[in-house]
């Protein structure tokens, strides 16, 4: 849910990496197979490359992984609001998220925001491009061990955010975050994370480029499809 305008002030105050997580261990999938959900933060520095954290591992790449979903991004704001909800302590990692992230509006981020990572300072930083919201799924939910974890989850509409990795180097919990550059067509992840409540002209605009993710672009497409939500 949107925060209010003292806490986006605060938000974007001081951005920085608050956590950064790699897989710890696999995780049987149901008789499924391995996933590699059980993340941990690890010290830094950790180096990134076009499919991800070096000590990462993709298993199931048809759903997960790959140039489109290099790195998950989790706001450790809605980290927290989760924290309150289960009624449990919530440590970095536990979403298979690689990146917990501290003053970053991750669901208002629009699809296409590039963010720089890193101190210019300290040599080349890492050049991250916001590319989808995460879908949750049932290896979320029996990971979790919370019922009914799908349904709340997309409830609550903090999805997080899959990122690319246009410029690779070195990442580190304290990494300050800048974000750089947001495309026109304004659409963020929490909007297309609800697709149908979104105006079509914006959702159409949102996927129009050449560089769109084919996961979203059919995501989006059977939204519009279906046409909007009633009232």
């Amino acid at each position: 849910m949107p925060d209010g305008d003292g806490a986006a002030d605060q938000r974007a105050a001081h951005p920085v990496l608050e956590a950064v997580c790699v897989m710890h261990a696999p995780v049987s999938d149901r008789g499924k197979g391995d996933t590699a959900i059980d993340k941990r933060a690890v010290p830094g520095p950790v180096a990134v490359a076009t499919l991800g954290l070096a000590g990462d591992t993709q298993f199931d790449t048809a759903n997960h992984g790959g140039r489109d979903q290099a790195l998950y991004a989790y706001a450790g704001e809605d980290k927290d609001f989760w924290a309150g909800e289960l009624a449990r302590p919530l440590t970095a990692g536990v979403f298979g998220e690689n990146l917990v992230t501290r003053g970053v509006d991750v669901t208002g981020a629009v699809l296409g925001e590039r963010w720089v990572v890193g101190d210019p300072a300290g040599g080349q930083p890492v050049v991250l491009e916001v590319s989808m919201p995460r879908v949750p799924c049932a290896t979320f939910q029996a990971w979790l061990g919370e019922a009914h974890w799908v349904k709340r989850f997309t409830d609550a509409a903090r999805p997080g955010a899959y990122l690319r990795v246009l410029t690779g180097g070195l990442l580190r919990a304290g990494d300050p975050v800048a974000v750089v550059d947001r495309p026109a067509h304004g659409v963020t992840i929490g909007e297309v994370f609800r697709p149908r409540r979104v105006d079509p002209d914006r959702l159409r605009a949102a996927i129009a480029g050449d560089d769109v993710p084919a996961t979203l672009v059919a995501w989006v497409t059977d939204a519009l499809r279906l046409g909007p939500v009633r009232p």
